[in-house]
């Protein structure tokens, strides 16, 4: 009886001191991304566009963990979308008509980030390679640059499409300022439970056929598209919660 007290009185001394338990919970997370920016459009003969075109881009991010499977994420970034179809043999009109344009690509966008295995908050339990969905909407600040002065008109004639739809275009005001809408599928690769490496890609619908420059003389009746490719790094800010545990 006299060796038994002592013990219960350490053991009860533990539990007291530890009254709540404390286990690490993440809420916030940065991310910053560098990859590629591919114009698809009325200048590209590819159906996805063309990475004879590609660009170089970064993206830096911010979000907050809402649950296990779904956080909202805030993102800027920066690209540049080009076109040129003397790069393309095939159709051969392509070089004849010889279309060109560039503009930079600032976004400023705010998605809802979907993860499919349901472990945001569990990042002790969460597997190392966790796919991911996102979908949300942007506004895509540019400064197009359209050239044709290589058009053969002796190639297409006068009473063409593409010199009438020329004339056309050329007084058609191009878009400063463009609502997209960029959905995505990503991998996460957790390295801890505060860094983890990703790959997404991001595709960005739009609402206008002016953003090569050109409508009527290329393609009225199809949008342009662009879409990117980044690999990046994210780290996590975990913070603490207690949970009360029962007295004795």
């Amino acid at each position: 009886m006299k060796t038994i007290l002592p013990i219960t009185v350490v053991f009860l001394s533990v539990i007291s001191s530890q009254s709540f338990a404390q286990f690490s919970i993440p809420k916030y997370e940065i991310g910053l991304s560098v990859g590629g920016y591919v114009y698809q459009g009325d200048l590209t003969p590819g159906r996805f566009g063309s990475l004879k075109t590609i660009r170089p881009g970064f993206s830096l991010s911010g979000a907050r963990l809402l649950s296990d499977v779904f956080s909202v994420r805030a993102n800027i970034s920066y690209g540049r979308l080009v076109g040129n179809e003397s790069l393309y043999s095939h159709p051969e009109y392509r070089q004849q008509r010889n279309f060109k344009f560039s503009t930079p690509v600032w976004e400023l966008g705010a998605s809802v980030v979907y993860n499919v295995f349901g472990t945001n908050l569990r990042p002790s339990e969460r597997p190392r390679l966790t796919p991911y969905i996102t979908a949300g909407v942007s506004l895509a600040f540019l400064n197009i640059k359209r050239d044709w002065s290589g058009v053969n008109t002796s190639y297409f004639g006068e009473s063409s499409t593409v010199i009438s739809g020329l004339a056309t275009d050329t007084t058609h005001r191009t878009p400063s300022v463009l609502p997209v809408v960029p959905i995505g599928v990503g991998l996460r690769y957790s390295i801890n439970d505060r860094w983890a490496a990703t790959v997404e890609t991001s595709y960005r619908i739009t609402v206008t056929d002016y953003l090569d420059g050109f409508s009527d003389a290329a393609n009225s009746g199809q949008k342009d598209y662009y879409h990117s490719t980044s690999i990046g790094i994210v780290y996590r800010f975990i913070g603490s919660k207690g949970i009360k545990c029962p007295k004795f």
